[in-house]
């Protein structure tokens, strides 16, 4: 057995390290890791580990209680349902200085030791806008073939990093108290993308109170003439209040994409690659390969298409 297929069958079985070396193995930007990031997916699915997960994110602003209210919520979901397993995958900021991060979230997380049904993962942002990293998408593509659930923890945002929309199949927008009144609420663009809110924190009395009606006349502005109006969860995850009632809301909405759904995200988050990478002139000579639902749907797989991308526009060996 090579130690791909050991890596494999580890994680499969839901082991920490395997999971960790594979993780880390997707994280890997550089070209050379393409080829083993595609036989990983293909030996996954050949023993039947499809794209299965719901992906949830979790958005919201700094200190708004994200990392503890996300930690809760997963342990509380293994608790209740003895076949769920959860990923969390928390990004960080990363310095616009020196590129470090911290990588503080795990401090906030706290799962029984030993518990498989439970990965926590941090990760950098690498000073990307949006909300997420450049790796978070290669990640969440392996988690979903592992886990029943994967949970996603982006930065805390400002008015218009909405990334998150593109990668969640259910989206929740985490506030505070006092973040705000009516207006700061109604400015933010961040407003139109969530299918639920959570007003965290919601323990301290009047302004919780307050808070909680400035929200719902925002959102009755912000998004006009929908028939049904996000609901707004008033939660407390320091002593659990409300945090059934938001898994009441994450179990009833269980879904994944389907596979039109996942072509759509897979091209998105393809033509970002090409971006990111290659800028302006990648993505004209994407557009001269048919574009990216034609690469991928000629690969087979967002790591083959990555390598038939890469090969037009690779630097002659020397």
């Amino acid at each position: 057995m090579s130690e791909l297929d050991r890596l494999l069958e580890g994680a499969i079985a839901l082991d920490k390290w395997p999971l960790a070396r594979l993780v880390r193995l997707f994280e890997d930007p550089r070209p050379a890791a393409v080829p083993e990031k595609a036989a990983a997916i293909a030996g996954l699915e050949a023993r039947g580990a499809a794209p299965r997960a719901m992906v949830a994110g979790y958005t919201g602003t700094p200190g708004s209680g994200k990392s503890t209210l996300v930690g809760q919520l997963a342990a509380r979901l293994i608790s209740r349902d003895p076949a769920a397993t959860v990923a969390v995958l928390a990004i960080d900021p990363s310095s616009h200085r020196s590129g470090g991060s911290i990588l503080g979230d795990r401090t906030r997380v706290h799962f029984p030791i030993g518990e498989r049904r439970l990965y926590f993962r941090s990760q950098a942002s690498d000073r990307e806008l949006g909300g997420m990293g450049r790796a978070t998408y290669p990640v969440v593509r392996l988690l979903e073939r592992l886990f029943a659930y994967v949970f996603v923890e982006t930065v805390g945002i400002g008015q218009s990093e909405v990334e998150i929309e593109r990668l969640a199949d259910r989206v929740y927008l985490v506030l505070q108290p006092l973040g705000g009144d009516q207006v700061q609420f109604m400015k933010a663009g961040i407003m139109e993308v969530p299918h639920a809110f959570i007003l965290n924190k919601s323990d301290v009395g009047a302004a919780a109170r307050r808070s909680y009606h400035a929200l719902r006349a925002s959102i009755d502005f912000a998004r006009p003439g929908e028939a049904s109006p996000p609901p707004i969860f008033r939660t407390s995850a320091l002593s659990g209040d409300g945090l059934d009632d938001v898994l009441e809301d994450l179990i009833a909405h269980r879904s994944t994409h389907d596979a039109e759904a996942r072509r759509a995200r897979d091209c998105y988050f393809f033509e970002k690659w090409v971006r990111d990478e290659y800028g302006r002139f990648g993505l004209d000579l994407l557009e001269q390969q048919g574009g990216a639902d034609a690469l991928l749907a000629a690969s087979g797989s967002f790591e083959a298409a990555q390598a038939a991308y890469r090969a037009p526009v690779a630097p002659p060996a020397p």
